[in-house]
């Protein structure tokens, strides 16, 4: 463990005593029923165990001040979660927009009954708006329609969407956005492909 990454850890255990010792963010006895109701339900199954009930310290802290971290914290946090992206080797951040299709549409991986290691789903229709052929579409996340065609597929926007991919806690500290390549549920091909879907001309998402 480096030095950057053991200040990211104790600045997150920091941040969230001083949060939570706060009148308006301390846990109400709400939060301790619904632990202990979630202890009592949860059980380990295959894959799918029980400690994913518990929050890491920076998803504490978030959840300790609403989603409103003071904005330092916020910030220094957030450049911690930066250096974690790990970029391609091959310097290459676009692959096949048909793959990356294929894995927004899906929503498999992690659970109880998929084999260990298996490839997971990007599950990304759950939140957003993308290619106009699909018609069920989730609303948490801002529509991706025309991602490319508006914003252009540079290098730094390349760079830019693969690292929201792999961690979007490096852009906005409480974002609910899955930090996929962080822990591990998407792998390098496969962000490359989300990568291709939202940037490359032909894709569907830019026509």
């Amino acid at each position: 463990m480096n030095k950057r990454h053991q200040f990211s850890i104790l600045a997150a255990i920091a941040a969230t005593a001083a949060i939570a010792a706060a009148p308006a963010f301390a846990d109400s006895s709400h939060r301790a029923k619904a632990m202990t109701m979630m202890k009592a339900d949860f059980t380990t199954k295959g894959q799918a165990t029980a400690d994913r009930i518990y929050e890491d310290g920076l998803q504490a802290v978030c959840n300790r001040s609403g989603n409103h971290p003071p904005e330092k914290i916020a910030k220094q946090l957030e450049g911690d979660q930066m250096a974690t992206v790990k970029y391609p080797a091959d310097g290459k951040l676009m692959g096949d927009w048909k793959a990356g299709e294929k894995l927004a549409q899906s929503g498999r991986g992690f659970t109880w009954n998929d084999a260990p290691g298996s490839p997971a789903g990007g599950n990304c229709y759950n939140c957003h708006q993308i290619a106009p052929s699909e018609s069920s579409f989730g609303t948490v996340g801002p529509s991706l329609f025309n991602f490319g065609k508006l914003r252009g597929n540079t290098a730094e926007n390349q760079k830019y969407v693969y690292s929201k991919i792999y961690n979007a806690k490096s852009y906005n500290l409480c974002s609910e956005m899955p930090r996929f390549g962080h822990v591990g549920a998407l792998g390098e091909k496969q962000i490359k492909d989300l990568v291709a879907l939202l940037l490359d001309p032909e894709s569907p998402v830019n026509k």
